[in-house]
């Protein structure tokens, strides 16, 4: 199923679904993306950069939709957005403004799997970075009971590579992801 055509946003950070992304605006092309992203309610796509360079991305990404804004005391303009769908590039086009309008085909969630035992530690792993950090009144959705929330949450504050978030992204498998970030975190705890 095709989402449509949304603006894209390509970044040095991976979204994952449920994620917050904290972002401040400041390039007029975003600024434009942003205002009409408010006015007509519509949401934006978030792809890792591969190259800076000629600003290739990589070709998965995650829709985000605004759902805070605020001014700056520096002028700029402050968002959060939040991640939604997964989706596919299909194709994009760069607009005379600079900004890049994808067509981006729908990555079907992925299958609510409950968390099984042997990844339980994950679950408190988060609870307890969260109260630590005090990050859980961002995320607007919690189920620690779920395989895949747990994951995204757990790739998202795991200090990994951008290539190791974006691949973990990419799977389809709630419970392959668990299984990639526990051998991670044993790794790291050796």
């Amino acid at each position: 199923m095709t989402i449509g055509t949304v603006p894209l946003f390509p970044l040095k950070t991976v979204l994952f679904p449920g994620g917050i992304l904290p972002l401040r605006i400041f390039e007029p092309r975003y600024l434009t993306m942003v205002s009409e992203c408010l006015r007509e309610k519509n949401e934006f796509g978030v792809l890792l950069i591969k190259e800076e360079a000629d600003v290739r991305t990589y070709e998965i990404g995650t829709i985000a939709e605004i759902v805070d804004w605020d001014q700056g005391s520096d002028g700029l303009l402050g968002i959060s957005a939040e991640g939604g769908k997964r989706f596919q590039l299909e194709s994009a086009e760069k607009r005379t403004d600079g900004l890049y309008i994808a067509s981006v085909q729908d990555i079907p969630d992925e299958p609510e799997v409950p968390v099984p035992n042997k990844y339980q530690f994950m679950v408190r792993l988060i609870k307890n970075v969260f109260d630590v950090l005090g990050t859980q009144d961002q995320i607007t959705y919690k189920n620690y009971d779920n395989s895949a929330w747990v994951g995204y949450r757990l790739a998202e504050i795991l200090p990994l590579t951008l290539m190791a978030k974006q691949q973990l992204l990419e799977l389809n498998d709630p419970l392959e992801r668990l299984s990639l970030l526990k051998n991670h975190i044993q790794k790291e705890l050796k």
